[in-house]
């Protein structure tokens, strides 16, 4: 071989290798492209999935009889490796199934080694809706036995095995709140389920290990994990229809926003986006799945079951999960992290499990699953009366006399504009008479207009503007709809009893009967009846303040006093530390109306207006453009009578 040769060969190799250099992904294009595959693994992994939902019903027959050991066999023969195989291979029928449990202060956790899942959540500081108070087994249960997750293998054949017919061996050590559930294919294949139970805390970490299993997976899922949890929701609360309401399955996108399924209806949603979390919620209690990392698509049903007053369940909702799997600790591993909240819906405590988050983005926003209103309710919710509800709550007292001193509160802080209100409703009482004469003066209905421009002309001379009165009671709705979402989600109230109510966070029923009544349901509450009589007092006292001497509208008189019966059929139902609310708030208000007729003195008012008339007053704005309308309005009338009148002559 001559010189010029091997120069080629060397020129041709430093080529080939500088190429190779240059072209190199870099370690951004080798993670697109991992996410690219995973992305492709997974719509391929439901688009199977839809294939064989829809094949006839023989191929569902033939799936259902499969047996364990086909799985693994099948995949053995297109395994490189070489292992040991147990000539049987456990089977949830071959042994015998076993419970283990992890327990702390707040929670008891039940085991089962078929599937190697857990099958029950005990809540220790927690009763069930009916409680018996002289025994001690009534505790609430999370769910018992109703719940299932398992992870779906599937191999190169397209054989799909659940883990939930596997039967697991139990792996603890002593003093360790922890549990591996181990199923293992051979000593060097295996499948852990590892649980770890924090204590004094409602949180347990889950992982999912998966130990030199890939070979003989179908590459789609190698690098995927696909798991199914579904979960029909037992009933915890007194109301079946309170609790319908506010229960949902939610999820959470990463770095996103929190979305809900609907309560009332059935709904498949399939989540594109990367999720954090899932979570199926009842009113006041939810297990949560949150991912270590993200959860990268899932298919998510949501069911509305037929209930009634003595139903077990309401709802059932079932997720199918695609989690990316990370390489593991050991050698050939793929592991996926995730922990479980099992707990209540207390605000308080969701929120805490940010307090160390210091980016916003990686915050969980586990608190956003307590429904406290819209964005400018819930800010007043949550800066306002929540924290004085907490405060309050810590000194020890009952729920009853907490809500008694928050209703004063509120009423302290918006009586300013409550005492506005009622001013701008004296003013115009005592012009009373002076708008009275006006009705007098243009008696015909045809006169209206001009007894309408005088009776503006009379509130601008006497500096006195209609519309303050309506400006303070708005500013005020702000935080009487943020209570409407406050008292219902309020978990601190729940079985916590005041006066003939045992059970402030549902109704209060003096009378029940079986047959369902329209409207009003199989009962009816004692604190909603007196919140309806003391707003009808108050609907009277308050007509009789503002009455102004104008003429109202026919039948105005009468809506106003059904307004109160319509509240009694809407909120009958609803938590009876509501309508006590309610009606603790329309009576101090009631006072308020008693206290504040007696300070202000109506003949110093009225002679403080009747200078205000003496003075050169320049209109407002408002009243200008008010005054500017109805004259054009006025002589839009007077050009149409005197058209009418041109043409009756003729």
């Amino acid at each position: 071989m001559d010189k010029n040769t091997i120069t080629g060969f060397i020129l041709i190799a430093a080529v080939i290798i500088g190429f190779t250099l240059l072209s190199r992904p870099s370690s951004e294009d080798i993670e697109r492209q991992k996410q690219q595959r995973i992305k492709d693994s997974i719509e391929y992994a439901q688009t199977l999935q839809r294939e064989q939902e829809n094949k006839i019903d023989t191929s569902v027959v033939d799936k259902k009889t499969e047996k364990i050991d086909d799985f693994f066999s099948a995949s053995a023969q297109q395994s490189d490796s070489t292992v040991a195989v147990t000539d049987s291979l456990p089977s949830a029928e071959q042994k015998p199934e076993q419970f283990i449990t992890l327990e702390n202060s707040k929670l008891k956790a039940t085991f089962s080694t078929k599937g190697g899942r857990m099958v029950r959540v005990q809540l220790k500081d927690y009763m069930s809706y009916n409680r018996d108070d002289k025994k001690n087994t009534d505790s609430l249960y999370l769910f018992n036995n109703d719940a299932d997750f398992t992870l779906l293998l599937t191999n190169k054949q397209q054989k799909v095995l659940s883990t939930g017919k596997l039967i697991f061996t139990p792996i603890q050590k002593e003093g360790d709140n922890s549990l591996i559930m181990r199923y293992a294919y051979s000593d060097s294949q295996y499948i852990d389920f590892v649980y770890k139970l924090a204590d004094d805390d409602y949180m347990m970490k889950y992982d999912i290990n998966m130990v030199g299993m890939q070979p003989m997976l179908a590459r789609t899922y190698s690098d995927v994990f696909e798991m199914k949890w579904s979960q029909r929701m037992r009933r915890q609360e007194k109301s079946v229809k309170n609790e319908q309401r506010y229960s949902h399955l939610t999820y959470k996108y990463v770095g996103g926003d929190v979305k809900e399924m609907s309560s009332d209806k059935n709904e498949e949603v399939e989540v594109k986006e990367p999720a954090k979390w899932i979570a199926f919620k009842n009113q006041f209690f939810a297990p949560i799945l949150i991912a270590d990392d993200k959860i990268e698509t899932a298919l998510l049903n949501s069911k509305v079951l037929q209930t009634d007053e003595n139903s077990e369940y309401l709802k059932s909702f079932e997720a199918t999960l695609y989690v990316p799997a990370k390489p593991g600790s050991a050698p050939e591993s793929i592991t996926a992290g995730f922990s479980y909240y099992l707990g209540p819906m207390s605000y308080s405590l969701l929120k805490n499990y940010d307090s160390n988050v210091k980016d916003a983005n990686k915050e969980l926003d586990l608190d956003k699953l307590v429904p406290l209103g819209w964005t400018l309710f819930r800010w007043v919710n949550q800066y306002f009366i929540v924290p004085i509800f907490n405060l309050l709550s810590n000194t020890g007292l009952s729920m009853g006399i907490v809500i008694l001193l928050l209703t004063i509160i509120v009423k302290l802080v918006i009586s300013p504009l409550t005492y506005k209100s009622f001013m701008s409703s004296a003013k115009m009482r005592v012009l009373r008479p002076q708008v009275e004469e006006i009705n007098e003066k243009y008696p015909k209905q045809e006169q209206a207009m001009e007894k309408q421009q005088a009776t503006m002309a009379l509130y601008s001379k006497a500096g006195v503007n209609p519309m303050s009165g309506c400006v303070p009671m708005l500013l005020q709705m702000p935080i009487l709809i943020a209570l409407f979402s406050f008292f219902p989600n309020a978990i601190e109230l729940r079985q916590q009893s005041f006066l003939w109510a045992t059970d402030l966070s549902t109704y209060d029923a003096i009378f029940e009967w079986k047959n369902h009544i329209p409207l009003i349901g199989t009962h009816i509450s004692l604190f909603c009846i007196l919140m309806t009589i003391t707003n009808i007092v108050y609907t009277k006292f308050n007509m009789e303040m503002t009455n102004t001497g104008q003429q109202q509208m026919p039948g105005m008189k009468w809506m106003m006093y059904l307004m109160p019966l319509i509240f009694l059929f809407m909120l009958n139902d609803y938590p009876s530390g509501l309508t006590y609310y309610y009606f603790l708030s329309l009576l101090i208000t009631i006072l308020l109306t008693i206290a504040f007729r007696y300070i202000i003195n109506e003949e110093k008012v009225l002679a403080k207006l009747e200078a205000n008339k003496a003075k050169p007053k320049k209109k407002s704005g408002f009243m200008a453009r008010l005054a500017e309308a109805q004259r054009i309005q006025q002589q839009q009338l007077n050009e149409r009578n005197k058209s009418n009148s041109t043409k009756k002559k003729r």
